[in-house]
């Protein structure tokens, strides 16, 4: 019994110190500094940070998306906050490659930084503002953010109007065909590739709604693709 539990606790020990490890190679903060004079026009982060076009940085690991008091949100950011969208590594990545992909109608007008080392670097600056980063968990900020991007030839699939009518009936279930939005958003007129970007990232449980990830997820990519062409051509 004794040596059982001696190496069980060897055990722990070591998979504790691979844990730290694993937690140091994030990305290079000092780097991420540099990455962050792009995001310096909107956003602060650090001693005396305040929101300006966008919120404060601070403690922005585990923070849930809209939440910052007396800040003015988009609606879709609101919705997505109120949905449950969280902070992480994971899904600062995607927002930070892409703010579109995640948050539709986001009112961060950036184009994104694709490069996914200066995005990982960008992370490890920003986490050293957090309470405790190095006491995060491994799926939080101290994982290290996987490349999200969407096949190319799912983009470049043309799908069917007309299938994507057939199709389109449990969407107009709670969307209006007309474009009204009565606190659920509108996707008429929709750009294709934003509807498809945005379906992929409920297939992958990015964004957190869960009635949208179950109709995502039973979607193939020509559907997907089909009822993208009918909404973006809907009148």
């Amino acid at each position: 019994m004794t040596v059982r539990f001696t190496s069980l606790l060897t055990f722990l020990a070591a998979a504790l110190v691979a844990g730290v490890s694993s937690a140091t190679e994030v990305g290079d903060a000092v780097n991420g500094a540099k990455v962050f004079q792009q995001c310096k026009a909107c956003h602060q982060v650090g001693e005396g940070a305040k929101d300006r076009v966008g919120p404060q940085l601070n403690g922005v690991f585990g923070r849930r998306a809209g939440i910052i008091e007396g800040f003015r949100y988009s609606k879709s950011m609101d919705r997505m906050g109120n949905d449950g969208l969280t902070w992480t590594a994971q899904t600062l990545d995607v927002y930070i490659e892409n703010p579109k992909a995640l948050v539709s109608k986001t009112r961060m007008n950036f184009k994104g930084i694709k490069d996914a080392a200066d995005r990982d670097d960008l992370l490890a600056y920003l986490r050293q503002f957090s309470d405790d980063p190095a006491n995060f968990p491994e799926a939080e900020p101290t994982a290290t953010a996987t490349d999200h991007d969407i096949d190319p030839a799912i983009l470049a699939l043309q799908g069917d109007p007309e299938y994507g009518e057939y199709l389109a009936g449990d969407c107009t279930t709670c969307h209006q065909r007309d474009g009204e939005d009565a606190g659920i958003p509108s996707i008429t007129n929709w750009p294709a590739e934003d509807f498809v970007v945005a379906m992929h990232a409920y297939k992958r449980k990015l964004r957190p709604h869960p009635v949208m990830q179950m109709m995502a997820g039973r979607l193939s990519d020509e559907e997907i693709a089909a009822l993208a062409a009918y909404f973006e051509a809907l009148e």
